[in-house]
């Protein structure tokens, strides 16, 4: 027996596999783009499915559905919204710039679903994409898709990873350590000051991801084509967002502007560069771990991470900081998508970005990379860890920096006299504050006090 069966389209006929559920349309794509065996991501297939679910409530509603047609497409979308049949999406991400191809490619499976479901024959582009186009329904996937990971997946990511911060900071709020900047011993800090900077880097982030929610849930959907809604029933629009907030549990709106949503991606920028931020921060809490874990003789030694595994193949007893190591691998490729996201959004030439497959794949990686990582970050690292107060204590007793708090008594000069000297003989700077100045022991003890030089004044 034949492994395929022949459909056809506007160019023909073509062999499809037998028990697939697409058509020619996705068969043609599969055989014109094989380019990276990378199809596009599913939660972006799941978006696309309640998209066509919304799309055709919205239909039924206006009469352009019958009702028993109504209920075939939306019963087969919720099917593949609810991880079914992922595996006939199977296109390329590097295919028509538009997306075309994916459309289709949903446009067919849901058309061959309702058409079994129903007993009647559903046509995929005359009914699965009635009052749609391509060109609307790919920008509106890429803005649900983005927002429904934000929702579910980042921000309560980041505010764990937030939590955890504030919760370690608190608990470790009694260790003074030796502050640094170009590397080099600064003024001491507590340790708790400085996870409360990481933490706050996290809440920015979380905050600025916020703020463009609202323009994220604005969607292209109703402007078809070019932008003007020809196809379209008037009302489609607003029906549309309403059915899809409640499918999705988020608040969608129109577009104030079809012509901006559907011939530019300047949201999914604002979106990768505030990721490409995000992954700058967690780079930063990521290095800064690594650092303070370094030794554990020879290195800061300031705290010890969670040992998860060996650290090598031929040095016995070696454990690395491994997580920090992943989430900074994170953070570089997010920088590298966010490249390829703002190279893409250039291509909106006249009314259609040409490369949105790709600006989706990127950011959507991203958003999920992103997620991971921070929840590890929180759960095998910051929650994890613990102070080596001995190396804190010992490296903060022999600063030669913590003389900068007698610069208003003794003069920045003379200050730096005694610390290159305490530097020198590896004497505390106490005892040579003590041989050099008229001060009493007990007037530096409250002058070189850690704790009350880490709270300013």
């Amino acid at each position: 027996m034949s492994q395929f069966r022949t459909e056809t389209d506007s160019m023909g006929p073509v062999k499809v596999p037998k028990q697939a559920l697409y058509g020619a349309q996705t068969q043609r794509a599969v055989n014109n783009f094989p380019i990276s065996d990378q199809p596009m991501p599913a939660c972006f297939i799941v978006a696309l499915a309640q998209i066509k679910q919304a799309a055709a409530i919205s239909n039924g509603q206006l009469g352009l559905l019958d009702s028993g047609m109504t209920k075939a497409i939306t019963a087969a979308c919720e099917e593949v919204a609810g991880g079914q049949h992922l595996d006939q999406f199977p296109i390329d991400v590097f295919q028509t710039g538009s997306g075309t191809s994916t459309n289709m490619n949903m446009n067919e499976v849901i058309a061959t679903l309702a058409s079994e479901r129903s007993g009647q024959p559903v046509g995929p582009n005359d009914h699965v994409n009635m009052g749609q186009s391509s060109n609307d329904v790919i920008p509106t996937a890429i803005h649900v898709s983005a927002a429904v990971a934000l929702n579910q997946h980042l921000i309560p990511a980041l505010n764990h990873l937030h939590q955890c911060l504030i919760d370690k900071a608190q608990s470790v709020d009694d260790c003074v350590k030796t502050g640094r900047t170009h590397l080099m011993d600064a003024m001491p800090v507590r340790l708790s000051q400085e996870l409360g900077g990481w933490a706050e880097q996290i809440l920015n982030a979380i905050n600025r991801l916020e703020n463009l929610k609202p323009e994220l849930h604005a969607l292209a959907q109703g402007g078809t084509a070019v932008g003007t809604g020809v196809n379209a029933h008037p009302d489609f629009a607003s029906l549309f967002v309403k059915e899809l907030s409640q499918i999705c549990g988020l608040a969608f709106s129109v577009s104030p502007n079809f012509f901006v949503s559907i011939s530019s991606q300047d949201t999914a920028v604002a979106l990768s560069g505030q990721l490409k931020v995000l992954a700058v921060s967690l780079m930063k809490i990521s290095n800064d771990l690594r650092w303070m874990n370094s030794g554990p003789l020879a290195g800061l030694g300031e705290i010890e991470l969670e040992a998860l595994q060996p650290g090598s193949s031929i040095m016995p007893g070696k454990v690395n900081p491994v997580i920090p190591e992943a989430v900074a691998m994170v953070a570089a490729q997010v920088m590298g998508n966010d490249t390829t996201v703002t190279i893409a959004a250039q291509s909106g030439n006249f009314q259609l970005n040409v490369m949105l497959p790709v600006i989706a794949y990127n950011l959507l990686q991203s958003i999920e990379l992103l997620a991971n990582a921070a929840r590890l970050l929180a759960d095998k690292s910051i929650n994890s860890f613990t102070v080596r107060k001995d190396n804190l204590e010992q490296n903060l007793a022999r600063n030669p920096i913590l003389v900068t708090a007698l610069n208003s008594i003794i003069g920045y000069q003379k200050a730096a006299k005694i610390a290159k000297k305490a530097y020198a003989s590896g004497q505390p700077i106490i005892d040579v504050a003590e041989q050099e100045t008229d001060l009493s022991r007990e007037e530096l003890e409250g002058l070189l006090d850690p704790i009350k030089l880490t709270k300013g004044g």
